[in-house]
């Protein structure tokens, strides 16, 4: 269980999107947050570093510097190691959470509660580390380390399950992509002539092809239709093929996806198709949310299957080629 702390850290740690949620949510309801000091009162230094180190959030270089006043105010360097994993979890950086294994392994001989901003147990920081080491072990491809870790994590803290889920799923994915070798002979109706086309004509001599699993009734695909129009220009003109396919074939849904791309359809941003209801690509490949990027190499390997904005996606690409950069996208996706 989380420790009580003070309105700021709680405030604080309830914006990590990922890990310990479920705890943040526990402690809400198990304690009560002491009184607010009064507004005459200077903060202690060392407090509001400490806020500072917990809610720092902008930039690596500004991690940085609130762990250097972090030092120089005392905060020890339990507190930091939380604070700084914290800080990657809420930016969804795997690569950097899985570096810190060295740290979390050497500090799990010598964790203090009372040094600990967050957590009440020695168990759920346990979990933690464990959770750590569960993500080294992904990066590495060890899927029996990873299964081990994951199951001791969620042995040590079980409130924190829905956390760990979204790894599992992702693992699972992945093995299951492993297994496809997509028909290039798939044959698909255009979205707005009533046309068929195949996907090996559409990838052509192209490096790759991404599938862009998108529908009209979903608010999230429609706002992100100008990111993908930014994202579609740059990658068609790098050598990728981009299909967008809307998985539900009712009427009413494709008249509402004829719509929503009108405003597209003179900016050469790909084929816009609709997927085969009697053998649909988005069961062969699972996907689940929407709008969801598939990413498949011209030989029918599935090489990432998941959200446009996952750094997974542009890794890949970088690997088919590592001239294409990655776009800045901003609202007016112009």
């Amino acid at each position: 269980m989380l420790r009580a702390a003070t309105n700021s850290h709680l405030m604080r740690v309830h914006t990590v999107t990922c890990l310990l949620c479920a705890l943040v949510a526990s402690a809400l309801a198990e304690s009560e947050l002491p009184p607010a000091a009064p507004k005459a009162q200077e903060p202690n230094k060392k407090e509001a570093a400490l806020d500072h180190l917990l809610s720092e959030r902008t930039s690596d270089s500004a991690m940085d510097a609130a762990v250097q006043e972090a030092r120089d105010r005392g905060i020890s360097d339990q507190t930091i190691l939380e604070a700084r994993f914290l800080y990657h979890v809420d930016r969804n950086e795997d690569d950097a959470i899985a570096n810190m294994l060295p740290e979390f392994e050497k500090q799990a001989e010598h964790f203090k509660v009372e040094d600990s901003a967050i957590f009440s147990t020695k168990e759920d920081w346990l979990a933690v580390s464990e959770y750590v080491d569960a993500i080294a072990s992904l990066k590495k491809g060890d899927k029996s380390g990873f299964k081990k870790h994951i199951t001791e994590a969620f042995w040590l803290s079980p409130r924190q399950a829905s956390a760990f889920a979204p790894h599992i799923d992702r693992m699972r994915l992945e093995e299951a992509m492993s297994q496809i070798h997509l028909d290039f002979e798939t044959k698909l109706l255009a979205l707005t002539d009533d046309q068929t086309v195949t996907l090996k004509n559409l990838i052509a001599d192209h490096k790759a092809m991404i599938i862009h699993f998108w529908s009209p009734a979903n608010h999230n695909c429609v706002d992100s239709l100008p990111d993908f129009a930014v994202t579609a220009k740059i990658l068609s003109g790098q050598g990728i093929a981009m299909v967008s396919l809307v998985p539900n074939s009712t009427p009413e849904v494709l008249t509402e996806a004829k719509k929503a791309i009108e405003p597209l359809r003179e900016k050469r941003l790909g084929a816009w198709l609709v997927d085969d209801s009697a053998h649909p690509l988005a069961s062969q490949l699972r996907v689940q949310t929407l709008p969801t990027f598939v990413l498949i190499s011209n030989e029918g390997r599935i090489l990432f299957n998941g959200e446009p904005s996952d750094d997974a996606l542009w890794e890949s690409l970088k690997r088919i080629d590592s001239k294409i950069i990655r776009p800045q996208l901003h609202e007016s996706g112009e």
